[in-house]
This record gives structure tokens, C-alpha cells and sequence, in this order.
């Protein structure tokens, strides 16, 4: 069997990393090839602020599970400590006695070669695979592919292929700037985001994206609008713009769920329940809601409690609870008696604008034979008086 092996920190993995197993795989004819996330790297240290070794390896397990022919090992991890290439070699020479191994690298790593621990008895252990990433490199890496073999009897094979331009480095300085989506494996920057590993925040067009497939296709513009309201009130009074358009894009996320589901994920979230939200379903869309964000998408407690508390209100509601409460009512989708006035005090004085929002709110229910919760009754009276 022909064995590849493909350590590195993968901090995070990306693309690039799988592009260039899949190619390794292709080119060199492997059987099998191993991706083995080293606990500590001998020759770096981690980024400060870096996932663990388990998170990194859960990370790279999910780049790699649709691999074909590719399987992610704990052993470096496991064994904790300096993670030195010659070390595992040795451990797995011993199981694959009869196998061939190619011992997996980039160009970069391959330069400086002769610095690593016993790297001559890693040449008589393993075939070298580098990736010829780009035009200009190949010249030297053939000078020192040819140089190896000549000083130590070194095998080395160059795998060229147009890779994925992007170092690890420089996408986590991406990712707290809401980018670099485009470089990972779907489920690699979903978990990304959901632990906001590395100081990420989603890219808007992806939490878009994701938000939009859970709605009903009639609700979309609803929530196109009230994003475009929150950002404008968030600049108008001084909220925080970012957490605003997280909270106005995700808000109605679970609105089409039905009372089953809505207890379901009451349930899974702990989100505790009074006695007339456990039979209507449509004061609970505002708490799942605000638990997938938080739990699902990685939000924090204020784009969680201004979700949470959009449908009802409460007392004393924070500003961006309030941004978001009034965006909700106010978008430019909506059309009902009042709204233009509504719209007007929304930028003149929020909190009046709130509680003439909760006015309305309460009116129309009992109009409509419908008891008011208690807390936006509750939410009216601690605003008419502050």
C-alpha cells in the first residue's frame, strides 16, 4: 500500500489542505492518507488565541470527512508534547512494515528540510511529496529535491497543481473581519463561527444565506427590511451596528416552525416557559430564534436577548433590544394604520416610539380577541413611566 501522510497544525484547516490531499492522492497514486494534527509544532509556535489540539483536530476531521480515500488521526494530539515528524514515522513504520510511505509537505516546510529533528532518518523512512505551488518555486525546489538526493539518497517527488493561494496566518486575520469564507470546506467555518474560534464573526452574505434558507420564501423580505431599519436606528442612537444586522438577519429564523418544534427547541436550548407561551407558538419564535443564534451561530448574550425579546418586549429593555424590537416594526415592508408616525418618533425619541409600538401592539390583540402577555403589558408600563 502506498501511505501518505500529511501533518501540520491545521490552524484552521482550509481548503488548501484538502485540495492538496486530493491532488497527492490522484498524482502519486496513494491508497490511503492519514492527516495527523501535531499537539505542539516543533518548528513554530501556535497563534496566540488558537482553538486547543482537540478542537483543531475536530476542525480538521470535518475538512477532511468527505475525502475519499483520507482519514484524520489523533496520535500526535493523543501523545501530547512536541509533535516531531521523525517520531511518528517511527510509530507508524512499525505498523505499516510493508507499505511505502509519503510523508505529505509544502514547499515552505521542504526549504528548511535539513532543520528538522533527524530529518536523515525521516529520508530513509519516507518519500518526500512536495507541493510545486507556484511557477516561480519550482526551479528551487528542483535544486533542492536534486540536492537531497545527491547528500543523502533521498526520494522526492514535486505534485504540481494549481493550489489554494492562502496560508493559514493570513486567514485568521481574516476572520474577525467578517471574511475569508470562501477558503474553508462548509462545515470547517460553520463550526468556525458557532465556537467564534479564532475572534471570528460570520460573513453577512453567509449568515444571510443560512438565515434565508430557514425562512418561508414570503418572509425574506421582511427580513431584507428590517435589517436595513436596524442598521439605520442602530447608527441613529448609538447601538452597536454589527450585532444589530447579526440579530435583524437571524430574528425570525425558526417563524415558520410549527408548536411541537418550537417546544422541541425550547427544551434543547433550557429556555424556560410560563403557561401561556407552552400553547402558543407564536410568542416562542423569538426564542428559538435568539437559542440557534446563540448556540447555532456563535451570537453573544446581547444579539441574543435582542432576539429573545422582539416578540413581547419586556421592562427596561436594552438599547439594542430596542433597536431591534422597533425594526421589527417599523421596516419598510410593513404597512398599517399609524406606521409614518410611528417611523418619525422611531428617530426622534426611541423610547416614545416604543411605547406607542406596544400601544398599538396590545390595541390590535385585544381587537382581535387575543389576551396581551403579561409582559409587554408589563414592558408599557415600566416605559410610561421612565
Amino acid at each position: 500500500m502506498k501511505l501518505g501522510i500529511f501533518g501540520g497544525t491545521f490552524n484552521p484547516p482550509h481548503k488548501g489542505h484538502v485540495t492538496a490531499v486530493k491532488e497527492c492522492i490522484v498524482r502519486l497514486k496513494l491508497d490511503h492518507v492519514l492527516v495527523i494534527p501535531d499537539a505542539l509544532p516543533p518548528h513554530k509556535e501556535i497563534a496566540e488565541g488558537s482553538p486547543d489540539g482537540r478542537e483543531r483536530l475536530k476542525l480538521t476531521k470535518i475538512a477532511f470527512e468527505r475525502v475519499k480515500g483520507c482519514s484524520v488521526s489523533d496520535m500526535e494530539i493523543a501523545r501530547g508534547g512536541v509533535s516531531y515528524t521523525v517520531d511518528t514515522l517511527r510509530r507508524l513504520r512499525e505498523k505499516y512494515k510493508n507499505d511505502r510511505l509519503f510523508l505529505l509537505m509544502g514547499a515552505d516546510m521542504f526549504l528548511c528540510f535539513e532543520q528538522w529533528r533527524e530529518f536523515e532518518a525521516i529520508l530513509s523512512m519516507a518519500t518526500l511529496a512536495v507541493f510545486a505551488r507556484r511557477d516561480g518555486e519550482r526551479e528551487e525546489l528542483y535544486r533542492m529535491a536534486e540536492r537531497l538526493r545527491l547528500a543523502y539518497g533521498a526520494n522526492v517527488k514535486l505534485v504540481e497543481f494549481d493550489a489554494v493561494e492562502v496560508s493559514s496566518t493570513r486567514i485568521r486575520e481574516l476572520l474577525p473581519r467578517r471574511k475569508g469564507v470562501e477558503y474553508f470546506p462548509a462545515g470547517v467555518y460553520s463550526e468556525i463561527v458557532k465556537k467564534r474560534l479564532y475572534g471570528a464573526k460570520p460573513d453577512y452574505g453567509w449568515l444571510r444565506q443560512k438565515a434565508y434558507a430557514m425562512l418561508e420564501p414570503k418572509r425574506v423580505a421582511h427580513v431584507k427590511g428590517c435589517e436595513e431599519e436596524a442598521v439605520r436606528l442602530a447608527e441613529r442612537w448609538g447601538a452597536d451596528v454589527e450585532k444589530a444586522r447579526e440579530a435583524a438577519i437571524l430574528h425570525d429564523i425558526t417563524k415558520k416552525e410549527k408548536l411541537d418544534e418550537q417546544l422541541r427547541l425550547c427544551a434543547k436550548y433550557g429556555i424556560e416557559l410560563d403557561e401561556v407561551e407552552r400553547t402558543e407558538g407564536k410568542l416562542l419564535h423569538s426564542k428559538t430564534g435568539a437559542g440557534i443564534a446563540k448556540y447555532e451561530f456563535g451570537c453573544d448574550d446581547e444579539v441574543y436577548g435582542a432576539i429573545f425579546w422582539h416578540t413581547t418586549g419586556k421592562e427596561n429593555m436594552a438599547l439594542l433590544e430596542k433597536v431591534i424590537y422597533m425594526a421589527d416594526y417599523i421596516e419598510p415592508n410593513r404597512d398599517f394604520d399609524g406606521v409614518e408616525r410611528l417611523r418619525r418618533l422611531a428617530y426622534t425619541d426611541l423610547d416614545r416610539a416604543l411605547e406607542m409600538g406596544f400601544e398599538m401592539s396590545i390595541d390590535d390583540m385585544v381587537s382581535r380577541g387575543i389576551q396581551p402577555h403579561d409582559r409587554t403589558l408589563g414592558a408599557l408600563d415600566w416605559i410610561s413611566h421612565h
